[in-house]
């Protein structure tokens, strides 16, 4: 058998080409140096953010990142979406081979007026029977299924990004969260340890005021200070269940489970004095978000040749291969039953056809003009979330620096509110001072100390603010 069109279906190949633009990586906003560079505690020229949360030497923390990369569900979310985007490209890859290979088959009984034009001479009761293979083949001529799967293979490298990008975020914030718990529970520690000193102020204020050697003036400062002290502990009580109830959460656990996993208090992670960041070039290629921004581009930029491939003529092969035949009112074995696999029933039809529309109305160039809108829009998107990397990392550094240089006056005031209440509460007992000088020292030192233990905790958030903002930890993806 000589199926001679088969044979030009290489001509037709050969002289294909892609209609639309072809993507190439745009220009970005660049910055060469990061402000805060000069720092003694910023390094430039190294950077390790692999496992950055390792830098604290928190076991409990490691923990709880690790619980969180096996359990999270949004990241299992992002990870189903990986899957659906490989299965899309898939299916957009078969559309490039030929559309339609099936077997078909039919009988179909007849029969045909006798009024009909020649209806004397028809055969007007038969049965009609077909087996063969049906094909059509639409031709990428015009680059239409190619630039589809480069659209589907950019999705498919965007919901990698994706899932990094989600990775990163939930690392930050089991952290982030992390800090605040350590840091709501050193506070409620402070607020405990004065509540102690200020009952004991008060005993020896009612001891005094007994002996008449005060006024009652004294006795209600004394109340008022602690029950002001003690009316700041139920806030910050419940400040610290939300947070767990958040880290619950992002652990992929009901907030009653979160008790065996975090059972104990502890202290607030301590941050390591130097940070390396490295370059800021170096953000195009490790962000997560700016690759996805990255290759939603490219993808729509493939988008654009499909729209318009529309605009051209649609050049397919179509053709049937099997049998074909009839047999009159009584089907037997010598009638059409077995004639449709004999020889003279083999028939085969092949041939080229095309499709053009012509007329649509401005829908398929409105179309095209969408897809660039559209692309465009995507280009601003990637340069605005460049922009915003430079900017988050900024904040980080500047952050974590100021942080730093606040801790080490807060540690001096402290020490000063912390010796100035011993001397005024000797001096009262003394009789040197009077209670308005204990109540002032007392409440400065409660202060100093919260002021104190707040910075320590934004020391290790800005920490984690800048290795969020790198894109620091999707290198370290827990494969258990």
């Amino acid at each position: 058998m000589r199926i001679i069109p088969f044979c030009l279906i290489p001509l037709f190949l050969v002289g294909c080409f892609k209609v639309g633009p072809d993507f190439h990586t745009p220009c970005a906003p660049m910055q060469y140096d990061w402000m805060e560079c000069e720092d003694d505690k910023i390094d430039c020229c190294d950077v390790v953010i692999d496992c950055w949360w390792e830098q604290f030497h928190d076991p409990k923390l490691s923990e709880l990142i690790s619980i969180a990369q096996m359990q999270n569900l949004d990241l299992k979310i992002a990870a189903y979406r990986i899957l659906g985007a490989r299965a899309l490209l898939g299916i957009t890859m078969g559309e490039w081979f030929p559309q339609l290979q099936e077997v078909v088959g039919d009988a179909t009984r007849f029969k045909l007026s006798r009024n009909m034009p020649n209806g004397f001479l028809a055969d007007r009761n038969y049965w009609d029977f077909n087996l063969g293979l049906s094909v059509a083949w639409e031709l990428d001529f015009w680059g239409r299924f190619r630039r589809g799967i480069e659209s589907a293979s950019d999705e498919l490298y965007a919901s990698f990004a994706n899932y990094d990008d989600v990775l990163v975020i939930l690392q930050a914030d089991v952290a982030s969260v992390y800090v605040d718990i350590r840091t709501f529970e050193e506070r409620i520690d402070i607020l405990e340890r004065n509540i102690k000193l200020q009952e004991r102020s008060l005993q020896i204020v009612e001891a005094r005021w007994e002996a008449g050697m005060v006024t009652e003036l004294d006795v209600q400062q004394a109340k008022t200070l602690l029950y002001s002290t003690q009316a700041r502990l139920p806030r910050l009580q419940a400040d610290l269940q939300i947070v767990k109830n958040a880290l619950a959460f992002l652990l992929g656990l009901t907030p009653d489970e979160l008790a065996c996993v975090l059972d104990e208090p502890g202290t607030i992670p301590v941050a390591p004095e130097s940070l390396g960041v490295g370059i800021p070039g170096e953000l195009l290629c490790r962000r997560p978000d700016i690759r996805r921004a990255l290759y939603q581009t490219a993808a729509q930029s493939a988008r654009i040749g499909v729209a318009i491939s529309d605009l051209l003529p649609r050049i397919s092969i179509g053709g049937f291969i099997g049998f074909e035949s009839s047999a009159d009112t009584t089907l037997t074995a010598s009638g059409g039953g077995g004639k449709l696999l004999s020889a003279d029933s083999f028939n085969y039809f092949l041939g080229p056809s095309f499709a053009w529309k012509v007329l649509n109305y401005g829908r398929l160039t409105n179309r095209v003009y969408f897809e660039y809108s559209r692309f465009y829009e995507l280009l601003t998107n990637y340069k605005n979330t460049v922009l915003a990397a430079y900017q988050e990392v900024e904040n980080g550094l500047i952050s974590f620096v100021k942080s730093y240089e606040e801790s080490g006056f807060l540690e001096e005031s402290v020490t000063a509110a912390q010796r100035a209440a011993e001397v005024s509460r000797t001096q009262y007992v003394e009789g040197l001072a009077d209670y308005t000088r204990v109540l002032e020292t007392e409440r400065s030192l409660v202060d100093q100390e919260e002021d104190l233990a707040i910075t320590r905790g934004r020391i290790a958030l800005s920490l984690i603010g800048t290795y969020k903002a790198l894109g620091g930890g999707w290198q370290c993806k827990n494969l258990e």
